[in-house]
């Protein structure tokens, strides 16, 4: 019974935040609204904003057109009728021209009964502009994350659910503790530090108790974390890295010049190895008591050279699944290497872009700190847990 309820508290937890939110937006956009009318030209354009941002459900496709690029890609445009489904724009329908000479790559392919987000522009002479920026997609996002936490607590249990309590802790932490901070001119790298710490500590301890085995464990992603921060800031250095990027120019275009970016950076290689340093550590210290509990009378040597063994098994691989996961977010950017386009002709000068020796730079620096960790948990685990329960 208790555990039920503790479900029930953590899945209304999980998703109260983002219920009231939307219902935020959607008391937000109904301030002030009008009658509603299916005819666009008796709205009042002049009452409203120059920019504003609303839903709409796509009602009808008048027309559609395939054209082919000059490298062979198809794009289709669209003119399209839509009926706005919140707020002011209830009922209202609007018409889309989606078919004209300039080519919008981004531009999706919309089918009757879509739902998708429209942004109303007017120019200096006083021509209003409708356009599609984007699907509605938040609906499917909540039924994958309540999949997630279902199969989660299903296939684990217990030690499910306090696997997904964690994680949602742990957003907690980055969103409204680290991320506030930052934006604020806090340096991001002792952010990063104590977020980090915050995050491993609260999943480890949660999920495996106050022990022992935990305070090891925490001990050596201490270690670990220092030295990938010691790494971060050498390497960064030598590598003359800003921390500029497109994802970054954003901050200054809305105003955050105080940000430290080059922390921002710094920060996001420790968060980025949080993840896989809590499953190096945690299995090593565990491999290291179940050695001990097999055979009490193995001295501590002996226990550490096993535990080390089981370490270098799969040392490799989460290695390598650090390197994949950074990959794939920097996808677009690795293309660099096979464009073969100026200036990136030359694999020395691919490499010597600021983008890919960022990546370089927070994949191996990620990836020694982890592979770190494995000796140092394996040591602590075989000298500190002798003996002990």
């Amino acid at each position: 019974m208790k555990k039920n309820i503790l479900v029930i508290i953590f899945l209304f937890l999980f998703f109260y935040p983002g219920l009231i939110l939307a219902q935020e937006q959607e008391n937000k956009s109904q301030e002030d609204s009008a009658p509603v009318s299916t005819a666009l030209e008796n709205f009042d354009f002049s009452a409203q904003s120059k920019d504003q941002i609303f839903e709409a459900l796509v009602v009808k496709v008048i027309k559609e057109k395939e054209i082919t690029e000059e490298n062979g890609a198809k794009v289709t445009q669209q003119n399209l009728v839509l009926q706005g489904v919140k707020g002011e724009w209830k009922g209202r329908e609007i018409e889309i021209q989606g078919i004209s000479k300039i080519d919008v790559p981004s531009a999706g392919v919309y089918e009757v009964g879509d739902q998708v987000v429209v942004q109303r522009s007017s120019s200096p002479d006083g021509a209003v502009t409708f356009t599609i920026i984007d699907f509605v997609r938040r609906g499917y996002l909540y039924l994958l994350a309540f999949v997630f936490v279902l199969i989660t607590i299903a296939i684990g249990g217990r030690k499910g659910f306090k696997a997904v309590a964690s994680l949602v802790f742990s957003f907690i932490i980055i969103i409204y503790f680290m991320l506030p901070r930052i934006l604020a001119g806090s340096n991001p790298l002792i952010v990063g530090v104590c977020g980090a710490f915050a995050v491993l500590a609260l999943i480890i301890y949660f999920t495996e108790g106050w022990n022992r085995k935990s305070h090891l464990a925490m001990a050596s992603v201490f270690l670990s974390l220092v030295a990938t921060m010691i790494l971060s800031l050498i390497f960064s250095g030598l590598a003359h890295l800003t921390g500029f990027s497109e994802e970054t120019t954003f901050l200054l275009e809305s105003g955050y010049k105080v940000v430290d970016f080059k922390g921002l950076l710094l920060a996001g290689i420790l968060i980025g190895a949080v993840g896989v340093l809590d499953d190096v550590i945690v299995g090593q210290i565990e491999a290291v008591r179940q050695i001990q509990e097999a055979n009490p009378a193995l001295p501590a040597g002996q226990v550490f050279r096993m535990a080390y063994k089981v370490g270098n098994t799969h040392l490799g691989a989460i290695v390598n699944t650090l390197f994949l996961t950074y990959a794939g977010a920097s996808l677009p950017i690795l293309l660099l290497f096979v464009i073969k386009q100026e200036p990136f002709l030359t694999f020395g000068q691919i490499i010597n872009n600021e983008m890919i020796a960022t990546e370089i730079v927070r994949t191996m620096v990620g990836s020694i700190g982890v592979a770190l960790a494995m000796p140092i948990a394996t040591f602590l685990g075989a000298y500190c847990l002798k003996n002990k329960k």
